[in-house]
């Protein structure tokens, strides 16, 4: 089912078309996620889908009563409101469903038998928390709080949290609202992995419209089923992840690249029909030697927008530069056995690691473990409690998330020269500014913009480019790519790979962390750091597959400790004993034989139904009110079914173990 069209949709700021006549159609069940430089207009595209700002010219259409919830950068909230308080509000419609089911059952309960309004509300009510995954209200509540880390500041004033910790909040408020679709701006910003893959398995489990923007590739790989691509104004749909995405960028580079060549043979032959003279004058040939101009000006374009898709997607699909030997290697930092705790709190006990001349060293663990605690230790901004950092004689560039070492009076001409003059020393090569900030996608008209007036984005891309000019043994980069878009990403990971200087950075990327470190350093709480060389995304998986073994066998053991339980129950009960419980009769025995089919066929069609309503070619061919209700009515045979099976087995249980 189509929610929301945008349909010759424009939208320009000044002289800048943002969009330019776009086209889309969000569907029921699509996650779609939005790329495109800095700039481009996601989010744009993203408030206009929100209602949240008019466009120029085109149509927005939705069906009615659409609900959208938006998560922006900088969340709002009440004054006086606890994070519990917004976590409650947030609640209110599904506990509002709770209560009218509630009362719904006790009126079926005491008349026995309901109108068929009553049985079609309690039926559509049914639906929605299953829907929203409402039946476990506080075992969601539950988990989100964990997994984002908000316990322990349920109780304290939303508005005086930090901004990472707010973003989270907003975050968890949207994931326990109902909604037609969802908005997310760059929702895995300020979250560490872990939080992130919560954030993803949550996605993929729930049964949202979603439409997000993002620069971690793995995060749009894992969530999105459809990508559009914004870029000069124009939207390009892409079915698929973002592996997909660059699959069939290639293809339509190869396809530009083959049309191309068959303009100029074309061209060429026209071209010779000119140069032949009196019939080409003629007024009749007027047309023909128009399209040849036209032809000639396309021949002209292609070869650089050819060019320009070449080499982002080379930049993307580059693979690891090859390792360097660590013999005779410079040693920047020799760390002996160092500890440190912050408040009570243990961060880092008894580390010993040397970092070389060429290390790429990625720092990686959840927020708090003490990751930004390490970085200052390593500038010299805080001493361990006990060991010892030796630095060599060694030149730090540091890239810290606030970018302090930015003048927002300051234009980018004065940032990047100083001194006068348009010209910059970068790594040896004499360069005009401004043919170096084009290698990090900057116009030649913002050359005279205040830093001021750039976007946080903008801004990361100016500080990085700065950093880069900087002749630097060590770069040390807290979250280097917040805010930036994948195409700058992209330019920041290959000139990262080809420094010769060693680089030790904090990020939750998982993709440039794949693409970058040849070392991990994990920090995994309670002063437990442990060295790997492995991919991130390889220690992930063991990771999560350590979690489902250590899950399984808590399991095992509770479930071990119920029978024990059960089993001393019996015997108590039978040693006391209590009343003699009654023989199971024929048609109970028939029941207790043929009950755990019928429920196995049951769980079967729940699941059946359950995919159909998430399936658009299904429910709209059998119609979504007349698989919601089959569904309710599955859910309430199998309860039924299963409370019988459970009764039966107690009746017949003392008789089994006399047997």
């Amino acid at each position: 089912m189509n929610l929301l069209s945008l349909q010759d949709v424009s939208k320009q700021y000044e002289h800048k078309v943002i969009l330019n006549r776009i086209v889309l159609h969000i569907s029921e069940y699509e996650r779609i996620a939005i790329v495109g430089k800095n700039g481009s207009g996601k989010s744009s595209l993203l408030n206009i889908i929100a209602g949240q700002i008019d466009t120029d010219s085109g149509e927005r259409i939705n069906i009615k009563h659409l609900k959208i919830l938006s998560l922006h950068q900088k969340p709002f909230f009440s004054p006086q409101a606890s994070v519990k308080d917004v976590l409650i509000e947030s609640m209110r419609e599904i506990k509002a469903a709770h209560e009218r089911l509630e009362e719904l059952h006790s009126i079926m309960a005491q008349t026995n038998e309901s109108s068929k309004e009553t049985s079609e509300e309690y039926e559509r009510l049914s639906t929605y928390l299953s829907t929203y995954r409402g039946w476990d209200l506080q075992a969601l509540v539950d988990e989100i709080l964990t997994r984002f880390e908000l316990e322990s500041f349920k109780d304290r004033l939303a508005n005086a949290l930090s901004g990472g910790e707010q973003k989270r909040i907003a975050l968890a408020s949207l994931l326990l609202q109902p909604c037609d679709i969802l908005l997310l701006d760059e929702p895995t910003n300020h979250l560490d992995v872990q939080m992130v893959q919560f954030l993803e398995s949550f996605l993929l489990q729930s049964h949202l419209t979603l439409v997000f923007i993002s620069h971690d590739r793995y995060f749009i790989d894992k969530v999105a089923t459809r990508i559009i691509e914004l870029d000069e104004g124009i939207l390009r749909s892409f079915d698929g992840g973002y592996m997909d995405y660059l699959s069939k960028k290639a293809e339509i580079l190869k396809n530009m690249d083959r049309e191309h060549q068959k303009l100029l043979k074309i061209l060429k032959s026209e071209e010779e029909w000119l140069r032949r003279g009196v019939r080409a004058r003629t007024k009749r040939n007027e047309g023909r030697k128009n399209r040849i101009l036209t032809m000639r000006e396309e021949a002209k374009k292609n070869p650089s927008l050819i060019r320009k898709m070449r080499l982002e997607l080379e930049r993307e699909q580059k693979s690891f530069n090859q390792s360097h030997s660590a013999n005779n290697q410079k040693c920047l930092f020799e760390i002996e056995h160092i500890s440190k705790s912050i408040g009570g709190k243990c961060l880092i006990k008894d580390l010993s690691l040397r970092i070389l001349a060429r290390d790429k060293i990625a720092i990686v663990g959840k927020n708090g473990s003490g990751k930004s605690s390490f970085l200052k230790m390593l500038l010299g901004e805080q001493k361990p409690d006990s060991g010892v950092i030796k630095v060599g004689d060694i030149r730090i560039g540091y890239f810290d998330q606030h970018i302090t070492m930015l003048d927002d009076s300051k234009d980018l001409l004065e940032t990047f020269c100083p001194n006068g003059g348009e010209h910059i020393d970068v790594r040896g090569k004499h360069l005009h500014v401004y043919g170096y900030l084009k290698h990090f996608l900057f116009p030649k008209e913002l050359l005279t913009q205040k830093i001021g007036f750039l976007s946080g984005g903008e801004k990361n891309r100016v500080a990085l480019a700065l950093l880069f000019t900087k002749a630097v043994d060590v770069l040390v980069l807290d979250e280097p790519t917040n805010d930036l878009d994948i195409q700058t990403i992209n330019i920041i990971e290959e000139y990262l790979l080809s420094l010769s200087c060693a680089v030790i950075f904090v990020s939750h990327d998982r993709y440039f962390i794949d693409k970058l470190a040849q070392k991990l350093l994990i920090f995994e709480g309670e002063g437990k750091i442990t060295q790997s060389s492995m991919l991130y995304s390889e220690y992930l998986a063991m990771q999560e597959d350590l979690y489902e073994i250590e899950h399984f066998e808590s399991t095992l053991q509770t479930d071990t400790k119920i029978e024990i339980k059960a089993q001393s129950y019996h015997r108590e009960d039978s040693q006391n004993n209590l009343k003699k419980p009654s023989k199971l009769s024929y048609k109970e025995s028939r029941a207790l034989q043929s009950l755990p089919n019928e429920i196995e066929c049951l769980e079967k069609r729940q699941k059946e139904l359950q995919d159909a309503l998430s399936n658009p070619h299904i429910y709209e061919q059998y119609g979504i009110s007349t698989l919601a209700a089959e569904l309710a009515q599955v859910e309430q045979e199998l309860e039924s079914k299963i409370t019988q099976y459970l009764l039966l087995e107690e009746k017949n249980a003392p008789f089994c173990s006399k047997a």
